[in-house]
């Protein structure tokens, strides 16, 4: 991603006089997000904003907060002076992120035994990734019947559906699917261990192990040649 997708801009909005906290990546938002801004997603654009029924300063506390943390990490950020800070917070190791290690061991497995061992981390009863999340959205349903809203009592529905329809199917299709894994004991044909030995009848001299050569680029076409032009 370039340095220019990276740029951020968080301001107050001298129209609407919201704190709202423009550009950045997906690492971006999810620090602005962790930090207390709310993402609003229009039809032509996408930004952030401090929710609302907030005193002054406490928005600017807010506001404050985010620019430090993003600049800790490395982004350029451009703000309002009364948000501006030389502090740099550090970003703590999100929750997600040892769920989303899941992801980059599968992506080295070499083996379904491999990855069967590794999706059991989801659908695993009791303490499974899925369960945690059926907690979640538990307690969250929970949470919103307390409040009492005729609103509240339509999003609490929803959760428990999400946790009781929905979630589910999704442990149903993966436990199959580790099942189907657990079973098959084969290795992946496109990825293999290097043993790092090379055969006796190997003709490159300067080879460290068995693996096949990288294939070649393919070549690139010429540009097609210029039509002569009539005159």
């Amino acid at each position: 991603m370039s340095l220019a997708e990276r740029f951020l801009v968080i301001r107050r909005d001298p129209h609407s006089d919201e704190v709202l906290a423009r550009g950045g990546d997906q690492e971006a938002h999810s620090i602005l997000q962790r930090t207390g801004f709310v993402h609003v997603h229009r039809r032509h654009e996408s930004y952030h904003r401090v929710p609302t029924g907030l005193a002054a300063d406490e928005e600017t506390r807010l506001a404050t907060d985010a620019v430090a943390r993003l600049r800790a990490v490395g982004y350029p950020v451009h703000c309002s002076p009364d948000f501006d800070t030389d502090s740099l917070h550090s970003h703590y190791e999100p929750v997600g992120s040892s769920v989303a290690h899941l992801a980059e061991r599968i992506r080295q497995a070499t083996t379904s035994d491999e990855v069967a061992g590794i999706l059991v981390e989801l659908t695993a009863p009791a303490d499974g990734i899925l369960d945690a999340i059926k907690e979640v959205l538990g307690a969250a349903a929970e949470f919103h019947d307390g409040l009492g809203g005729a609103q509240d009592q339509h999003t609490a529905a929803r959760l428990r559906h999400l946790s009781e329809v929905h979630l589910p199917a999704i442990r149903a299709d993966l436990g199959h699917t580790r099942t189907d894994l657990a079973d098959r004991h084969a290795p992946h044909p496109g990825r293999t261990v290097c043993t790092q030995e090379v055969p006796d009848d190997e003709h490159e001299r300067s080879a460290v192990c068995a693996c096949p050569p990288a294939p070649r680029p393919l070549p690139v076409p010429p540009p097609p040649a210029a039509g002569r032009i009539r005159r």
